[in-house]
C-alpha cells in the first residue's frame, strides 16, 4: 500500500518571538521540521507533502528537493491546511500521515505501529493518542466500549466525565486518502474561530458509519508540540536524553550524559569514551575506541578510530586513526590531519594537510600548508601566509625538521629531510636536505647592560626633576 505524509509547517509561530521562522528552530541541532521529515521517511512513507506559508522560501531552501510543497496562503485552520494538498493527492489511493512540523520528538516505531494498526484494521482514520497525567489543555479522545474511537473534544467542551479522560490527541492522525479528502469537502467553519479543523473530519467519519481508531504512543513526550521557547527547551531536553541512551547502547561510554551534548546527525562508533563538557555537533562522525573531552567541541568533523582528543575546538576538520588533538587545540576548516599526528596545546591548523607521523607540539600556527609524514614542528613555528591582500602557501615534505620559534613567509618550500635552524626567518626555498639558517650573527658587549641602566635611570630622574 502507498503510504504519504502531509506535513503542516504553514504557521507564523507568534509565541516564539523570533526572527527564524519556527518549524526551522533547532532540536538537538537539526530543524524540527527537518526531524519530522527524516522520521516519516524512516518509518515508509514514499511521498513527503509540506504545506508552507510564513517563512515558505526558508523552509524550502533547508528541505530542498526532500519534499514537494503546496502553499496556504491564509491560515484557515489545520482542515484547510491539509486540503492545499488536494490537487497534489486527491485521486491517490493509500495511505497518509497527517503530522505538524513543530514534533520533532515523534517516532519512526510509533508512526510504524500507527501505520499498522491503520490498515491492520482498515480504518477510515486513526488517532495517535498519548495518556497524560495531567492532560490539562488537551483534546480528551473518547472510545467507545469496543476500544474504537467515538469523538475528540476540546478541553473547554468536555463534560464531567470527558475531562477525567487522560487519553490527549497528539494531533497526528493516519487517513485512507481517498476518504479523507472526500471528508474535507464536508467541513465547515461554523465556529468560533471561523477556521476549517481537521478534527470535524473525525466525526464526519462517524456519522458515516466509517471506522475510527486509536494508536497510543508509549511515550508522552512525543505529543509535544513546540510553540514557544519554553516547549523548545523541553523538545530538546527530551531529545538528548534519547540520543544520550541510543549512543550508550550502541556501546559509546559517556561518563556524565548530563554535561554531554550530542547532535541528532553525529555517528560515535563503539568503545568511545565522551567525558564532560563535551558537544559535538553537525554531520560529525568518530570513529571506534576514541578519548574525547572533556571540554571539546566538534562541528562537522570526522574522527578516525582511537583517537585523543582534549580541550579542543575542531570544526569541519579531519583527524586520522591514533593521532592526538590538544590540550587547547584549534582546528579550523578544510584542516586533514593523517594517522598517528600529534597536534599539541595551543596549536591552530587552518586549511593544512599534515601527514602521517607528523608533530606540531605547542604555540604554533601551520596555516595554508602541506606538511608531509614524519615532520617536526617546534615550538612557536608559524607559517605567514597572508600579506594583507593574498593567502599563499607553505610546502614542508617528508622528514623535514622546522625548529623553534620559525617563520616560514609563504610562498615557500622546505625540502625533504631539511633542517631549518630555530629563531630563522625563511623567505627562501630549503632544498632537499639542506640546512637553512636566517637569523644575525650574536654579538655580546660586555658591560653595556650598565651603561643601558644608567641611561634609563637618569631619563626618569629628569623626568621627575
Amino acid at each position: 500500500m502507498k503510504r504519504m505524509a502531509i506535513i503542516l509547517a504553514a504557521g507564523q509561530g507568534k509565541r516564539m518571538k523570533s526572527k527564524l521562522y519556527k518549524v526551522l528552530h533547532p532540536v538537538c541541532g537539526k530543524p524540527m521540521v527537518g526531524h519530522v521529515l527524516d522520521t516519516v521517511g524512516k518509518a515508509g512513507v514514499t511521498r513527503n507533502i509540506v504545506v508552507v506559508g510564513h517563512g515558505a522560501e526558508a523552509v524550502k531552501s533547508y528541505l530542498g528537493s526532500a519534499a514537494e510543497y503546496v502553499l496556504q496562503e491564509q491560515q484557515l485552520g489545520t482542515g484547510h491546511a491539509v486540503k492545499m494538498a488536494k490537487d497534489m493527492l486527491g485521486k491517490e489511493e493509500g495511505t497518509t500521515i497527517v503530522i505538524c512540523g513543530d514534533t520533532p520528538l515523534v517516532t519512526k516505531e510509533t508512526l510504524e505501529g500507527l501505520m499498522e494498526l491503520h490498515e491492520s484494521r482498515g480504518a477510515a482514520a486513526t488517532v495517535l493518542t498519548a495518556h497524560m497525567d495531567n492532560p490539562a489543555g488537551y483534546g480528551r479522545v473518547i472510545r467507545s466500549n469496543e476500544g474504537s474511537v467515538t469523538k475528540i473534544v476540546e478541553q473547554k467542551d468536555c463534560s464531567p466525565e470527558e475531562d477525567a479522560v487522560q487519553e490527549i490527541n497528539t494531533g497526528t492522525y493516519c487517513f485512507d486518502n481517498a476518504k479523507l479528502f472526500a471528508a474535507l469537502d464536508k467541513v465547515t467553519n461554523n465556529n468560533a474561530q471561523q477556521e476549517y479543523y481537521l478534527t470535524d473530519v473525525i466525526g464526519i467519519f462517524r456519522e458515516a458509519g466509517e471506522t475510527i481508531e486509536a494508536y497510543m504512543t508509549h511515550d508522552a513526550a512525543e505529543s509535544i508540540g513546540v510553540n514557544d521557547r519554553v516547549a523548545l527547551s523541553e523538545a530538546e531536553g527530551f531529545m538528548r536524553q534519547r540520543l544520550v541512551r541510543k549512543h550508550m547502547l550502541n556501546g559509546v561510554t559517556i561518563i556524565d550524559p548530563s554535561s554531554t551534548y550530542i547532535g541528532a546527525d553525529v555517528t560515535i562508533g563503539s568503545d568511545t569514551v565522551l567525558y564532560p563538557g563535551t558537544m559535538l555537533k553537525g554531520n560529525t562522525v568518530i570513529g571506534e575506541g576514541s578519548v574525547i573531552g572533556p571540554n571539546t567541541d566538534i562541528e562537522d568533523s570526522t574522527i578516525g578510530d582511537n583517537v585523543t582528543v582534549k580541550h579542543s575546538v575542531l570544526s569541519k576538520a579531519e583527524v586520522g586513526n591514533g593521532s592526538s588533538v590538544g590540550p587547547f587545540a584549534y582546528l579550523r576548516p578544510a584542516s586533514k590531519l593523517g594517522e598517528n599526528v600529534k597536534i599539541g596545546d595551543f596549536v591552530e591548523i587552518k586549511n593544512a594537510t599534515i601527514d602521517n607521523g607528523s608533530k606540531v607540539s605547542h604555540l604554533s600556527y601551520v596555516g595554508d600548508a602541506a606538511v608531509g609524514k614524519n615532520v617536526n614542528i617546534g615550538c612557536g613555528a608559524i607559517t605567514v601566509n597572508y600579506d594583507g591582500y593574498n593567502k599563499s602557501v607553505t610546502e614542508i615534505e617528508d622528514d623535514a625538521f622546522v625548529g623553534s620559534n620559525v617563520n616560514l613567509i609563504a610562498p615557500v618550500k622546505v625540502g625533504k629531510g631539511a633542517y631549518v635552524v630555530a629563531g630563522s626567518t625563511i623567505t627562501h626555498s630549503v632544498s632537499d636536505n639542506d640546512l637553512a639558517i636566517a637569523r644575525v650573527r650574536q654579538e655580546n658587549k660586555p658591560g653595556y647592560a650598565d651603561k643601558i641602566r644608567a641611561r634609563a635611570k637618569a631619563k626618569k630622574n629628569n623626568k621627575n626633576s
